[in-house]
């Protein structure tokens, strides 16, 4: 479907302000194309439309902002078959099959959101990014998880004879550090949580 054909398919059943969103939407993207340019990104449509009633970008990737998508889309399609035919075919060369009008735009739509989607992740994790997940829970051995000097140094002093005699402070059978008025300093495990941390980190 042409982006003509569609953009008045959208308006039957568009509320007027919509309705005037896709007008301004068709037009930038007319504009676009008259520049010679093929980028009918939601970014760069919500960037050159804002000051004629286009939504934000992240309003165009929400639900809401499906028909505009599927706008968009139908541009991108028509610049691709602008160009000469390659062997491979297009994804959503497939939408162009479905003989019901209808389910051919619903199915835009959801090609639409689909690539939009694509797209969002796209930007969080660039192809070929590493994502190392690590247990630290189970596992603490990888040296991204272990003490450096400095802070092992610092465990050690918590519990060592010195800062327990500095202030006069003493461990109690709980593994609290109390002062010498029996008034808790360090809660309860304080002790043996800095002995676990000490071996194991």
């Amino acid at each position: 479907m042409k982006p003509n054909e569609l953009l008045k398919k959208l308006k039957e059943s568009a509320s007027p302000k919509a309705c005037k969103t896709l007008d301004a939407i068709y037009e930038i993207c007319m504009e676009q194309e008259q520049r010679g340019l093929d980028d009918f990104s939601v970014a760069t449509i919500a960037r050159l439309g804002y000051k004629r009633g286009v939504p934000k970008a992240q309003s165009l990737r929400n639900k809401t902002g499906e028909s505009y998508r599927a706008l968009l889309l139908s541009f991108e399609e028509q610049h691709r078959s602008d160009k000469p035919r390659k062997e491979t075919r297009a994804e959503d060369d497939w939408i162009e099959e479905i003989q019901n009008p209808k389910h051919k735009l619903l199915a835009r739509m959801q090609a639409s959101e689909l690539a939009a989607a694509n797209k969002m992740l796209r930007d969080i994790v660039p192809p070929g990014t590493r994502i190392d997940v690590k247990d630290y829970h189970n596992e603490l051995t990888g040296e991204d998880c272990r003490l450096n000097n400095l802070e092992r140094r610092a465990l050690e002093y918590i519990i060592s004879e010195e800062f327990i005699g500095k202030w006069g402070f003493s461990i109690s059978e709980y593994g609290e550090i109390v002062d010498g008025s029996g008034t808790i300093v360090l809660r309860a495990a304080t002790v043996d949580a800095v002995k676990k941390a000490l071996t194991y980190l």
